[in-house]
């Protein structure tokens, strides 16, 4: 008695994380062509430029950390580096452990408190 495997059985693990990651390069490369098409070659933290074979290292971030949300005019995009990709990648890591709020949540108000707004009038009477 024999039994046929179903196509995801005689797939193994391994080919199932191939093709995963297979289908996110394709993904990642499209809308990295896209973002090197619409943006200049710039990282946009230190400011480097990149051409030739040095555009490689030229990476797209995304700016909410969702590599799914890729809006066709680009919004959610901004080239880094490979370093500044890096840092900002850390820099989140880090407010996740310590409970910071997420990127683009609401930080609350600015601070309104301001230190030298009686300044001037201090500078006037010690003139006078």
């Amino acid at each position: 008695m024999t039994s046929k495997k179903t196509q995801t059985e005689s797939n193994g693990p391994e080919q199932i994380i191939s093709e995963a990651r297979r289908n996110r390069e394709l993904r990642e490369k499209a809308y990295r062509e896209q973002a090197l098409r619409m943006y200049q070659h710039i990282c946009a933290r230190c400011g480097r430029e990149f051409e030739g074979r040095k555009l490689r290292e030229l990476t797209v971030h995304h700016k909410d950390h969702n590599h799914d949300n890729n809006p066709p005019d680009g919004s959610n995009w901004e080239l880094l580096c490979l370093y500044c990709h890096e840092n900002e990648h850390q820099k989140y890591i880090d407010e996740q452990s310590r409970g910071a709020a997420a990127p683009g949540a609401d930080r609350g108000s600015p601070a309104t408190y301001k230190p030298f707004a009686a300044l001037d009038a201090l500078l006037k009477n010690k003139k006078e």
